[in-house]
C-alpha cells in the first residue's frame, strides 16, 4: 500500500491536506511536514483544519499557511487525511472533501473504519508523525530542519514525551534521526509545555478543584464547564494536557477529563495506565482511538455520565 500512495503523491498535481477538529500536535506537525515535502517536490498545497492553531503550536514552521476556509474545492486532484480514524473527523467540510478524487488516509488509531482505499494504517505506532516520517524515509525525501522539526513535536506530544506504552525502539529511532538533521529539542518543549498562558492556569485551578477519585480510586476526573471557561477567559485549547493529571496519582488506572461544549453536551477524554483498555469504553459510547487513549461524545447531566462512565469501567 506504501508503494501506491508514494505512486499518488509523484502524480498529483494540487494537494489538500488536512487533520481532524480539536488540533493537537501530532495532527499539526504531520501535516505540516507534509506540506513542507509536497513543496519542495514543486507541488502545489494547502492544508486547511476546520479549528484555528493552539497558541502553543504556532511556532511550528509554515503554520502561518493554515488556512480555515475551504472553496473551489475543484482545484484538487488529492487530499491527504492526517490523524483521523473516520473522515468526520475533519469537520463541517467533510462532505466536500469526500469529493475530491483521490484520498490517501495516514493514521494509527486502533479504531480507524478504513474509510478510502489508499491507506497507511498502523496502531502500533506511536504517532501519525512516525508514520509520516517512515514514508519520507521511503521516498528519500530530503529532511529538512523544518520538516523534522514538524515532526519531531507530532511525535513527543502523542508519546507523552516518549512516556506512553506506544512509544518504541522504533519511535526512539525515528527521533534521533530528527535531532540529528537539526531539530532542537529544548526549543521544541520549551514552546509546547513551558509556554502556557495565564488564562490556562486559572481554567486548570478550576479544574482541580473538581477532582474525584472513585472506584477505591482507581479512576480519577475533573470536569470542565462552559462557564469555567468564560469566568478563567481561557479556551478550549488550554484544556490540552488536564486528563493526565488525575492520572498521575498513585493508584489511578484510568483518568476522564470531562469538558461541556453544550448546556447538555460533553466531551470525554480518556487515559489509562497498563493493560486497561480505554478504547473499549470510548467505544460503548460511540468513541474511540486507543488503548491508553480514547474519546467520546455523551449527553445529559453530568454527575449521571459519570454514573454511566463509572459502570463502564467497573464492567470493564
Amino acid at each position: 500500500m506504501i508503494s501506491d500512495i508514494i505512486k499518488a503523491l509523484h502524480e498529483g498535481e494540487s494537494f489538500l491536506i488536512t487533520a481532524h477538529v480539536r488540533l493537537d500536535g501530532d495532527a499539526l506537525g504531520s501535516e505540516l511536514a507534509v506540506y513542507l515535502m509536497l513543496r519542495d517536490m514543486g507541488k502545489k498545497a494547502v492544508v486547511y483544519n476546520q479549528d484555528r492553531t493552539p497558541e502553543r503550536y504556532q511556532f511550528l514552521p509554515a503554520a502561518h499557511h493554515i488556512t480555515h476556509t475551504l472553496s473551489n474545492i475543484e482545484q484538487y486532484d488529492t487530499c491527504i487525511v492526517l490523524d483521523c480514524s473516520d473522515l468526520s473527523r475533519v469537520g463541517e467540510e467533510a462532505e466536500n472533501i469526500q469529493k475530491i478524487k483521490k484520498l490517501i488516509n495516514i493514521d494509527h488509531h486502533v479504531s480507524n473504519n478504513g474509510f478510502c482505499p489508499l491507506k497507511m494504517l498502523d496502531a502500533r505506532a506511536s504517532s501519525t508523525g512516525e508514520l509520516v516520517f517512515r514514508l519520507m524515509r521511503e521516498m528519500r525525501i530530503k529532511m529538512t530542519r523544518d520538516i523534522c522539526t514538524n515532526l519531531y513535536a507530532a511525535i513527543i506530544t502523542d508519546t507523552g514525551n516518549f512516556r506512553y506504552s506506544t512509544t518504541t525502539k522504533e519511535t526512539f529511532a525515528a527521533a534521533g534521526v530528527l535531532v540529528g538533521e537539526g531539530v532542537n529539542p529544548q526549543r521544541v518543549s520549551e514552546n509546547i509545555y513551558e509556554s502556557d498562558s495565564p488564562a490556562r492556569l486559572k481554567l486548570l485551578a478550576r479544574a482541580l478543584s473538581t477532582l474525584s477519585l472513585d472506584l477505591e480510586n482507581k479512576v480519577g476526573s475533573m470536569v470542565v464547564t462552559q462557564k469555567d471557561l468564560m469566568e478563567a477567559g481561557a479556551a478550549w485549547e488550554h484544556t490540552e494536557g488536564f486528563v493526565d493529571i488525575p492520572r498521575t496519582v498513585r493508584g489511578i488506572e484510568v483518568s476522564v477529563l470531562y469538558t461541556q461544549r453544550g448546556e447538555d453536551n460533553f466531551k470525554l477524554s480518556l487515559r489509562s495506565k497498563a493493560k486497561f483498555d480505554v478504547e473499549k469504553v470510548a467505544r460503548k459510547f460511540g468513541g474511540g482511538g486507543h488503548i491508553h487513549a480514547s474519546s467520546c461524545w455523551m449527553k445529559g447531566d453530568i454527575e449521571t455520565i459519570k454514573s454511566q462512565i463509572i459502570q463502564a469501567v467497573r464492567e470493564q
